[in-house]
């Protein structure tokens, strides 16, 4: 086997944090034992600029916002009494209303109990949840879960179809922090008309998760939805997941979100000290701007070894991506940046990408989750003295060896268990992280003015659609080619578009289509 590190390397460069069971180790990524000193200016700009944050400056310029997910876990630093009381509010409202859920005083309109619950949002609004169900579930679960995230009717139906008669005793949350993403209110839409057919009142059934007075606001509150709670401007969608977006739904699990609180605030203290080698955020942040000479030159592959987090990667994606993922810099210097974020899990999926890694370009990082915890159980033995865990760290720490002998990097940070207060701690650290590297290269790292771009561009082919079926309807039996109803509504320049939405029409029986000489000469009219 591959000689990893010298002993005294590794000692070096494993960081222990015994408190939340959670380690660091940073050994195999061929680093300096300490930031070079042009880096010592950058962290104390970092630092500094993550205290200001914290202490409720404007981070997000473009929307005029301050940036408060730290604040969730511990009210007192929210800058006004205000916003603490708010926070401690919502929690105990959370508390509450689970309560109600579990013991039947809140309860379905035919039946005496809801069982399960089917959350509908996109992005943030539900990706932290799907992550936090899946990596917590358990046989002491109080509810079963269901979730709808994306506009696909395909998969809507496969979710309702799964969820079956059982929608008499479904809670449904919708999440949408502004009430207008048009997926959520989609996926709404479909859910609504699923339970009007089972003869069930839908307002009996939901509860809105969204700003004050925003349009979701506004329908639960006209229509006496069973409850809605609060989703705070200074929250962004990708660290909404210690606000109640995360929180509602593990409570009603019957996880205690106080202990998840916890977590995530221990690691906060931990990682705002201004000794790098004593910051487990600050040494991630130095890793990436090490292996990626502060250019993002190397993809982050995340590879944990236990199925539980098999969606942290996804996860992460948004995390980093959307946060480091920018044109400009701080100081509008165009830079395009970025850190690409992929992986799955291990050992399965180092059958499916390790050839590459191995052999393949030197244009990525790994970073190894290891979790000591086999399971509650005792194990048997799949060979003397061995059981199933045992090769599990097997291959994970042979893939380390066999990816450095190649000369690639790889870090890894091992966890005593997945429980609560880890899993908030593990969060709560890839949330600071993102922040100073963010700093640390010279980026805002909560405002994605790209994603804005692609809803508007989606709004405009929406708007086309329209006038497609306007004009075929206006003009009953006769037909054109794409290009000719390109012309007639006004969009010359966008016949590939056109094209696209025609064909989609006649796919759903909503126009037809006459074959012509070719493909793109074809004709279509008003079904």
């Amino acid at each position: 086997m591959t000689k990893l590190s010298t002993w005294k390397n590794f000692q070096k460069n494993f960081l222990n944090f015994s408190e939340l069971g959670i380690s660091l180790d940073t050994s195999l990524m061929r680093a300096p034992d300490n930031p070079p000193p042009f880096m010592q200016k950058l962290f104390s700009n970092a630092f500094q600029k993550m205290q200001e944050l914290e202490k409720g400056e404007v981070a997000n310029p473009d929307e005029n916002r301050m940036v408060g997910h730290y604040w969730l876990r511990n009210p007192e630093l929210a800058p006004s009494t205000e916003i603490q009381i708010k926070i401690k509010d919502t929690i105990k409202k959370i508390q509450n209303f689970a309560f109600e859920i579990h013991k039947g005083v809140c309860h379905p309109q035919k039946s005496d109990s809801f069982q399960n619950i089917l959350l509908v949002g996109i992005g943030g609004s539900i990706l932290g949840p799907q992550f936090l169900q899946n990596a917590l579930v358990s046989k002491r679960d109080r509810m079963n879960f269901f979730f709808l995230d994306n506009t696909d009717p395909d998969g809507i139906d496969q979710v309702l179809e799964s969820i079956g008669n059982r929608l008499t005793k479904t809670l449904t949350l919708v999440i949408s922090k502004s009430g207008g993403t048009k997926e959520t209110r989609n996926t709404m839409l479909e859910v609504r008309k699923a339970y009007k057919d089972a003869g069930l009142n839908f307002a009996k059934h939901a509860v809105a998760v969204t700003e004050d007075n925003s349009q979701l606001y506004l329908i639960a509150k006209n229509e006496g939805w069973l409850n809605h709670f609060p989703m705070w401007e200074w929250i962004g969608g990708r660290t909404s997941i210690f606000s109640v977006v995360g929180l509602l739904p593990i409570a009603l699990q019957g996880i205690d979100i106080d202990d998840f609180l916890g977590g995530a605030k221990i690691m906060d203290e931990m990682t705002r000290s201004t000794e790098v080698r004593e910051n487990p955020a600050a040494m991630l942040a130095w890793m990436w701007y090490h292996v990626g000479e502060g250019v993002g030159k190397k993809s982050l592959v995340m590879l944990p070894y236990k199925d539980k987090l098999l969606l942290l990667s996804r996860y992460l994606q948004q995390l980093v991506m959307e946060s480091i993922g920018k044109e400009k810099d701080l100081e509008g210097k165009i830079v395009n940046q970025g850190l690409t974020v992929y992986g799955n899990k291990g050992s399965t999926d180092q059958h499916s990408f390790l050839q590459q890694l191995r052999e393949g370009p030197s244009n990525f990082f790994v970073t190894f989750i290891e979790v000591l915890k086999d399971r509650q159980l005792e194990s048997i033995e799949v060979e003397p003295g061995i059981n199933s865990g045992d090769f599990l760290q097997g291959f994970l720490l042979g893939t380390r060896s066999a990816l450095f002998e190649k000369g690639h990097e790889s870090l890894c940070i091992t966890i005593e268990d997945i429980d609560t207060q880890t899993l908030a701690a593990l969060i709560a650290l890839f949330e600071r992280t993102v922040g100073i590297y963010a700093f640390l290269i010279g980026l805002n790292a909560y405002h994605q003015p790209g994603v804005e771009a692609g809803k508007k561009e989606a709004e405009d082919v929406i708007e086309i659609l329209y006038k497609i079926q306007q004009h075929l309807k206006t003009n009953p039996g006769q037909q054109f080619t794409a290009q000719n109803i390109a012309d007639a509504i006004g969009e010359t320049e966008k016949e590939e578009i056109v094209f696209r939405l025609l064909l989609r029409l006649t796919a759903n029986g909503r126009a037809i289509k006459i074959p012509h000489k070719t493909l793109f000469s074809s004709r279509f009219q008003k079904n």
